[in-house]
C-alpha cells in the first residue's frame, strides 16, 4: 500500500489553526492528529488551548492527553505515536490532518529525525542541576560556546532542548547542528500538503491578548491548583510553561490577575515570533491568511484528488 496522504495545518499560536483544521476535517471526512508539544499532557486543558469537548466530538482528535505532566516526551516519541494513529485513520478510510505549532514535531513526522547519541538520564540530571546551581541562562551560555547555531535557535528558557543539545555534544563530540545538517531531514515519509496560517502582527497581538484573558477568566489558576493537588510538582517542566508560570505567580500572591494576563500575553507574543522564525525556514509550506478558507479548501481538495 502507498503511504497515506496527509495535510499539515501549522502556524504561530492563536492564528486559528484548530478552527481551520476542524472545518477542513469535517468537509473532507477526516480526523486530526495533534502536533502540539503541550496538548499531549493530561489535566492541562485551559493553558494549552486544547480543543474543547465539543470540538473533539465534532472531529476525532489523536495524540492529545497521552502522558501525565511528569512524564518525558520528545519528537521521536511523538513520531511513533503519530505514525500509529495515521495508520489507523487511513485504515478506516479517513483523511489525515496533522495540526499544531510545534515545528520540530511536524518535521520529525514528515521528514524524519537524525540518529544521534541515545539519551543519558544521569547526564541530563547533572546538566539540570548545573542550571539550578548557576542560575537561568547557564546552559544557553554554555551551548553558545560549543554550538552557536543551535544556541541561536533555542530560547534560553527551553531547558529540555538545551539539555539535549549539550548531551549530544558531550556524548559525541559533534554539535547537534552538525548532526542535523548532515541528516538534512531528507526523508519523505508521506505525500504531504503543508499549510501555514499567518496574519498581520497587530491583529495577532490582539488575538493573543484576548486568548490569554479568556484563559484566566475560564479558570487557568484553578486548573493549575487542581494539578498540584494531584501531586504534580510546580517545578515540572510542563508546569513552567507559558500561562502556568504566570498562574503560579498569581496563586502565590506574587502578582495580581491583570499583571499575570499581561505577562502571559507578552510571553505568548514572543513564542509566536519564534514559531514564525522556525516556520519560515520550512520551504515546503504554503502560506495563507485565515480569511482564505475557500482557497485553502480548494488546495486540500486538489491534493486529495491527486491520489
Amino acid at each position: 500500500m502507498s503511504p497515506p496522504r496527509i495535510v499539515v495545518v501549522t502556524g504561530p499560536t492563536a492564528t486559528g489553526k484548530t478552527a481551520l483544521a476542524i472545518d477542513l476535517a469535517q468537509r473532507h471526512d477526516g480526523e486530526i492528529v495533534s502536533a502540539d508539544s503541550r496538548q499531549i499532557y493530561r489535566h492541562l486543558d485551559i493553558g494549552t488551548a486544547k480543543p474543547t469537548a465539543d470540538q473533539q466530538t465534532r472531529v476525532r482528535h489523536h495524540v492529545i492527553d497521552v502522558v501525565d505532566p511528569n512524564e518525558r516526551f520528545d519528537a521521536a516519541r511523538f513520531r511513533t505515536l503519530a505514525e500509529a494513529e495515521i495508520a489507523d485513520i487511513a485504515g478506516r478510510r479517513k483523511r489525515v490532518f496533522v495540526v499544531g505549532g510545534t515545528g520540530l514535531y511536524i518535521r520529525a513526522l514528515v521528514r524524519g529525525l537524525f540518529v544521534g547519541p541515545s539519551a543519558d538520564p544521569a547526564l541530563r540530571c547533572r546538566l539540570a542541576q548545573q542550571e539550578q546551581e548557576h542560575g537561568p541562562g547557564y546552559l544557553h551560555t554554555w551551548l553558545a560556546r560549543v554550538d552557536a547555531e543551535s544556541a541561536r535557535r533555542l530560547h534560553p528558557n527551553d531547558r529540555m532542548r538545551l539539555i539535549r543539545a549539550l548531551e549530544v555534544w558531550l556524548r559525541s563530540g559533534k554539535p547537534l547542528s552538525v548532526w542535523q545538517r548532515e541528516h538534512a531531514f531528507r526523508e519523505q515519509r508521506f505525500p504531504t500538503l503543508q499549510l501555514a496560517l499567518v496574519m498581520e502582527r497587530d491583529r495577532l497581538a490582539q488575538r493573543i491578548e484576548a486568548r490569554c484573558r479568556q484563559m484566566f477568566h475560564a479558570g487557568l489558576a484553578d486548573e493549575l491548583r487542581r494539578v498540584w493537588d494531584l501531586g504534580f510538582g510546580a517545578a515540572l517542566p510542563a508546569l513552567r510553561t507559558i500561562g502556568y508560570t504566570q498562574a503560579a505567580d498569581l496563586l502565590h500572591g506574587r502578582c495580581p490577575v491583570e499583571e499575570a494576563i499581561s505577562q502571559t500575553a507578552q510571553a505568548t507574543r514572543r513564542l509566536a515570533k519564534r514559531q514564525l522564525t522556525w516556520l519560515r525556514g520550512e520551504s515546503s509550506l504554503r502560506w495563507y491568511t485565515p480569511a482564505q478558507r475557500n482557497v485553502i479548501d480548494s488546495a486540500v481538495r486538489a491534493f486529495f484528488k491527486e491520489a
